[in-house]
């Protein structure tokens, strides 16, 4: 108690960290580069409506996680009957992908190549697969992973398949395959009078970023503070190579007895004092990948029906579209009109990160419009785009022998705790990062024995479980 705690960054893995810390008694001070709180998560005012930094819905069978969420959102949220499809072809397909409704929305003969293929594969199935590619299509066979796994890949990571690591399909899809589809197909929910996380979510009221406000309200309102645009330049240790603080970009020092950081891990480890080269070189082999968001607001109400769609057309850019008026009605209020979002990915080298606002809102239009998503008295009465800088952590086949050796030097630094996204270089969803800031926070208050960088790689989405008994009520 009494000892200071320094986080870097007010986004899901940082606020809940200094959310538990305060509880604990833990002076907490959190520094935030950007003006607001939530980072990814967040949620912002545009036309006079409510949106988030795209899609982001909560779900979870982790009791530290939905105590978190229902300490701070209470009732003030709002089931939402999930609906997420994948455009293909002109035509929405299921997803997760059910057998009948692929069949029915496929030529027969793609249907035969499908089977055939998934049969050759379960005949004959690539032994230990080690990239994206190789592991879908043990999954579900090459033709279906053509389909539905491909070209969307492709667009968010912006790497071909064959060099993405399995990592990601076990994540991701580890529970999926054809089989499963084909039994879902036969039997359906038999038995199962309750909704589960497939069918429908948790979604806080007034967006998503409210849970973020909120904890940070409690850390100041317990005696902490939360400074805004207060990027952070690096890390600073002692000669015994302990973290005694952190420096700002203005130069200034802020000293601490501890230091949990979300920043990016490859620019901590740039940062950092007396790290041998073979380090920095592995830093320098792990990226991210950049996220481009056009929101447009429609003079209709009745665009679809989905909360988000995954868009796998190769004839577009963007790969997937947020509805957000099929999230909670008090993110519209009266207005009569919809906000939607584009999503576009790119690198920093990429023209597109690097377009002008102008031809991305007009790109946006221009590919809306040719999905024909939209009825045809509708008109698109405003734009707006926003960058996302880093916000992917990019599994390259080869990546975990390089984070590997990272993680194992910032191991041997005393009072450091990398996590979150950003900061542990893990896809996480909110949830998992959420997870992340309590057992740091849990690992500093009592010493508990955890490796935080074992969170998420290997934790499936567990969406067979009941809504009823996920929330605490």
């Amino acid at each position: 108690m009494n000892k200071k705690v320094i986080i870097i960054g007010a986004g899901p893995a940082g606020v809940s960290c200094g959310y538990e810390l305060s509880k604990a008694g833990y002076a907490v001070e959190v520094f935030e580069s950007s003006p607001y709180i939530g980072g990814m998560a967040r949620s912002f005012e545009l036309w006079g409506q409510k949106v988030d930094v795209g899609p982001h819905r909560f779900f979870s069978k982790e009791k530290k996680i939905n105590a978190f969420f229902t300490h701070l959102i209470k009732d003030d949220f709002t089931l939402v009957n999930r609906l997420t499809r994948i455009y293909y072809l002109n035509t929405f397909f299921n997803y997760p992908i059910k057998l009948f409704n692929v069949l029915t929305n496929l030529p027969f003969l793609t249907i035969f190549q499908i089977l055939w293929e998934y049969i050759k594969v379960q005949l004959s199935p690539i032994k230990n697969p080690t990239t994206f590619e190789e592991w879908v299509t043990n999954k579900f066979g090459k033709k279906l992973f053509e389909i539905f796994f491909k070209n969307y890949s492709e667009k968010l990571w912006g790497i071909p398949c064959s060099k993405i690591d399995a990592d990601w399909a076990a994540q991701r899809i580890k529970s999926l395959s054809l089989w499963e589809a084909v039994k879902s197909a036969l039997i359906g929910n038999i038995g199962n009078k309750h909704k589960t996380l497939v069918d429908q979510f948790a979604y806080p009221n007034h967006g998503t970023g409210v849970i973020y406000e909120r904890a940070a309200e409690f850390i100041q309102q317990n005696g902490g503070q939360v400074y805004l645009n207060k990027p952070v330049k690096k890390v600073i240790q002692d000669a015994n190579n302990k973290v005694i603080g952190i420096e700002l970009m203005d130069g200034t020092h802020q000293l601490a007895d501890m230091v949990v950081s979300t920043m990016p891990l490859t620019i901590l480890v740039e940062g950092l004092v007396n790290t041998p080269l073979p380090i920095i070189e592995a830093a320098k082999k792990l990226y991210f990948r950049n996220t481009l968001l056009v929101y447009l607001e429609v003079d209709a109400i009745n665009l679809f029906e989905d909360n988000w769609i995954y868009v796998h057309s190769p004839e577009v850019k963007h790969g997937r579209i947020t509805n957000f008026r099929n999230w909670s009605k008090e993110l519209y209020g009266e207005k009569q009109t919809t906000i939607i979002c584009l999503e576009f990915w790119s690198f920093d080298q990429d023209a597109i990160w690097s377009a002008s606002d102008q031809f991305l809102a007009d790109l946006a239009k221009k590919e809306i419009n040719l999905l024909k998503l939209l009825p045809q008295e509708a008109n698109i009465i405003n734009d707006f785009v926003m960058r996302v800088p880093r916000c992917y952590p990019v599994y390259e086949t080869g990546y975990q022998k390089h984070l590997s050796m990272v993680e194992k030097h910032l191991d041997t630094i005393e009072n450091l705790y990398p996590i979150g996204r950003y900061g542990s270089f893990k896809y996480n969803n909110q949830d998992h990062s959420i997870l992340m800031g309590l057992l740091a926070a849990d690992k500093i208050i009592n010493g508990t024995k955890i490796d935080l960088w074992e969170i998420n790689t290997d934790i499936e989405y567990q969406e067979e479980g009941k809504i009823k008994d996920v929330l605490i009520q």
